[in-house]
């Protein structure tokens, strides 16, 4: 099935598929560039690993203790006289569980130097206090002061966005691109739920041009490769944070006419 938003999917934004959507596009924005940036450069997929706390259901489960106790006798047992307790109160256990980032990064060949990196934002990227925040903060200030481009994707609506002079435009994605020798000016393209994804340009190292980067094309193909259609209810609203009116009215009328509401 083709996926029935022009270009971002905000329902890609779920918890429960965002991590596999994150990975797939990595991958098809690498295999895209590759044969744009050879013989000179090639893209590789750079993953990392981060974790975030989750509250997991209290379900039975068979569990191999460290200390065992069993009964030998069925006399009563002698001596024992305090009476055992039971728990006044009972909860949920936080566990913290492996997220999977990536980055794509497109080297020279010859030398393996760094010319640009692609940032696919994450939730755990944009939430202040976790450590993949502060993490990212600092890699993304490393990268700035570079000799590497830097290419920023942010398909999420919730969170806070890495810090600009200027303020960020008052949209729910955004693209945003650092040139080495533009800084600190940045190209912004913002991306309404309405429209398609503009093809994006990735610089190399001078005089070579840049390379086109169909971003909305990647989202396109993943979607059906990945079965979105049959795992997303599109009768729901989609994940927090809400649409504006204006997004919330326009998401209803697109979705019935497209007939997946």
């Amino acid at each position: 099935m083709a996926a029935p938003f022009p270009g971002m999917d905000p329902y890609l934004e779920h918890p429960n598929i965002w991590e596999d959507f994150h990975s797939n596009l990595a991958t098809e924005i690498q295999s895209q560039l590759n044969p744009s940036l050879r013989p000179r450069y090639y893209a590789a997929l750079i993953p990392r690993v981060t974790y975030d706390e989750v509250l997991i259901e209290e379900k039975p489960r068979l569990v191999k203790p460290d200390v065992s106790v069993f009964r030998v006798s069925d006399q009563p047992m002698s001596g024992v006289a305090a009476t055992i307790a039971s728990a006044p109160v009972t909860g949920r256990a936080a566990m913290e569980l492996p997220v999977n980032l990536y980055t794509v990064e497109i080297r020279e060949a010859e030398s393996g130097m760094l010319v640009t990196a692609i940032e696919i934002l994450s939730p755990v990227n944009k939430r202040p206090g976790h450590e993949a925040f502060l993490e990212y903060r600092q890699k993304r200030r490393a990268l700035l002061r570079s000799g590497a481009h830097l290419m920023e994707i942010d398909l999420l609506r919730a969170g806070r966005r890495p810090p600009l002079e200027t303020p960020w435009p008052d949209s729910p994605y955004v693209i945003c691109l650092s040139r080495v020798e533009r800084r600190p000016k940045v190209e912004i393209w913002p991306l309404p739920i309405q429209e398609p994804v503009p093809v994006l340009p990735v610089p190399l190292n001078a005089p070579d041009p840049d390379v086109p980067l169909d971003l909305g094309r990647a989202i396109q193909s993943i979607y059906d490769r990945a079965a979105y259609d049959i795992r997303i209810d599109y009768t729901q609203p989609p994940p927090k944070p809400d649409l504006t009116p204006e997004e919330t009215a326009w998401l209803d009328a697109h979705l019935r006419a497209v007939g997946v509401r």
